[in-house]
């Protein structure tokens, strides 16, 4: 595993200046017309002791011009999806359609009953997707081999393709391994979701995973971090973004391309997670059957000063996040639009 301190940087302006003009104009449309969803975990300290809940994401995203909502089945804890009654979740789908707002439901497994959980939950929300990613302790074949099976059984739980089905990857497999699993299970209905930084903890970079993984991607979860050595390996420390290491606008640029006629990314979830820390799990040299530990579902630490304060600052930093995220989109329209009409 060879890592460069430089972080695998790349010149997008560079990048977009060598596009045909044609692809420059479908960029440029796409960087205005980006789906923009806001993510539950920009919210995790509010959700968990700011009396946040689910409809309150929807009022969100509403009041911003946001495509849609991820959020996880478990955000907000007794008042969170995977805690609602049945006419509870059929009318959060209602609000979210009365909103003009797509729901995209997310959970921390590929375990049986989990999917099974889920699945019933995006159903009853009118969800058009739904993310997974395996969490098992144990041997990298072992997981791989039990996410196989896990997944497998996503079409008997949905017949009616009603959703679309995404596999992240999240700190701990490869992007070949993914791929792996993908092909084996044989779904055309499942693809990856492209994190921007949890590809570092299995000794990956941002671009080299996005390149690889790119005819399998559908959604993304937008984010920054820093990158910090650990054990011979990569930790993240996710941060406020534009403050971090990760080439953002040129992550952006690739996934913005992809796809023709039609884009392939269908959403761009906004999951600022500043202070969210997860350590390597991969390393040089490392076992050919290297042995995952057990983790739990992503969490932040609040910290030991004032919770209001840090309840307030995670807020304002959602709201930053959206205004920086949108100028990067806006300079890369910018800088694509001249090329549009060059011989």
């Amino acid at each position: 595993m060879t890592l460069s301190p430089s972080f695998d940087a790349e010149d997008w302006q560079r990048r977009i200046a060598a596009l045909a003009p044609a692809e420059a104009a479908r960029l440029a449309h796409r960087a205005r017309t980006a789906p923009l969803f806001a993510h539950a975990y920009a919210f995790h300290l509010n959700f968990r002791f700011g009396g946040m809940v689910p409809t309150d994401l929807l009022t969100h995203a509403a009041a911003h011009g946001l495509v849609g909502v991820q959020i996880h089945v478990e955000d907000g804890e007794e008042a969170s999806l995977s805690a609602m009654s049945d006419p509870d979740l059929r009318a959060f789908g209602a609000e979210a359609r009365h909103l003009g707002l797509a729901v995209h439901v997310e959970t921390s497994s590929t375990e049986a009953a989990d999917l099974a959980r889920t699945v019933a939950i995006s159903h009853a929300v009118g969800a058009v997707a739904m993310r997974c990613y395996p969490r098992y302790e144990g041997r990298v074949s072992t997981i791989i081999a039990r996410a196989i099976e896990d997944l497998r059984g996503l079409a008997a739980l949905d017949p009616d393709q009603r959703l679309r089905f995404t596999l992240e990857q999240h700190e701990d497999l490869t992007s070949a391994e993914l791929i792996q699993i993908l092909k084996a299970v044989g779904n055309p209905r499942l693809g990856l979701l492209f994190d921007f930084g949890n590809m570092v903890n299995a000794g990956e970079m941002p671009l080299a995973a996005l390149h690889q993984q790119a005819p399998w991607l559908r959604e993304a979860h937008v984010k920054d971090c820093l990158v910090l050595p650990d054990r011979g390996g990569w930790a993240h420390q996710a941060c406020r973004s534009g403050e971090g290491h990760l080439p953002m606008q040129a992550l952006l640029v690739e996934l913005l391309l992809l796809g023709h006629p039609e884009p392939q990314i269908a959403a761009f979830g906004l999951e600022e997670e500043e202070d969210y820390v997860a350590p390597a799990l991969r390393f040089p040299g490392e076992d050919a059957d290297p042995y995952i530990p057990a983790r739990t579902a992503s969490f932040t630490d609040p910290g030991p000063g004032d919770l209001a304060a840090r309840l307030a600052r995670e807020r304002a930093a959602a709201l930053r996040q959206m205004q920086v995220v949108r100028a990067m989109l806006d300079d890369i329209a910018t800088a694509a639009e001249p090329l549009r009409t060059m011989p």
